[in-house]
């Protein structure tokens, strides 16, 4: 496996692959690359042509994969989406700002027309790594792409194998968290999720987070969300992970 391994694309199954691609562009300022792939900011999401839409899976199932936009002004980015047909809310009281213990950001969580997630992320100000500081525009790029896993250290293994490693490590714990993933009855003071970052051997923006849900529990996968991370730089890429998820070589 190549040291230069990385994640050059986000790919999202589409019934109208150039219709998504319109609402991308609209809701977040994102240009055309190519034929069926957008650019926001410098990272790249690509649209295949599917046979229907996405199983709207929940944020606990381990058939979720959220893509994390970093936005300059969360009241701006806002007010653009809402300017924008089509898209409808994961979270429950719209952006919430999450405590210390889970990193302090600002973030708001929805689906696009075919249901794939999406994820706001406006880092507190006085702790913005440099990376987005120098990055213009109210839509700034990709942060990462989330998976919901099973068992994490099983996907620390399968990663690892690839070259990823360990960004960060923690456990983000109530009320706020379980607003923002849209966890209706689900008692607040009890969800926990493990969340670890993986940097890809080639570099980031975008790297990977492992969602790992202890309270409530993992669900099992609901087939169909259609989501796949593109790795380019390595030989012999397996087709999933050990949850499903899509991987593909370029």
């Amino acid at each position: 496996m190549s040291g230069a391994l990385r994640i050059a694309a986000i790919v999202r199954e589409a019934r109208d692959p150039a219709r998504l691609a319109a609402f991308y562009r609209a809701a977040f300022d994102a240009v055309a690359d190519g034929e069926g792939a957008v650019r926001l900011g410098q990272e790249r999401v690509e649209f295949k042509r599917g046979s229907g839409p996405p199983a709207s899976a929940p944020s606990n199932s381990v058939g979720f994969q959220h893509m994390a936009i970093i936005v300059f002004d969360m009241a701006a980015a806002m007010e653009r989406l809402r300017a924008v047909p089509g898209w409808r809310a994961i979270s429950l009281n719209g952006p919430e700002h999450l405590p210390e213990a889970s990193g302090c950001a600002t973030a708001f969580k929805f689906r696009d027309p075919d249901g794939h997630p999406l994820e706001f992320l406006r880092f507190p100000s006085g702790n913005v790594p440099n990376l987005w500081r120098e990055r213009p525009g109210l839509f700034q790029g990709i942060d990462h792409s989330a998976v919901s896993v099973r068992d994490t250290d099983e996907s620390l293994r399968f990663y690892g194998q690839l070259g990823f490693t360990v960004l960060s490590r923690q456990t983000n714990r109530g009320a706020e968290q379980a607003r923002m993933d849209g966890l209706a009855g689900v008692d607040p003071s009890a969800v926990a999720v493990e969340v670890t970052g993986l940097q890809p051997p080639g570099g980031a923006p975008p790297h990977l987070e492992l969602l790992c849900y202890r309270t409530p529990g993992a669900l099992a996968s609901v087939p169909g969300q259609r989501t796949a991370l593109r790795l380019s730089g390595g030989d012999g890429i397996p087709a999933h992970d050990p949850d499903g998820h899509g991987l593909l070589g370029l």
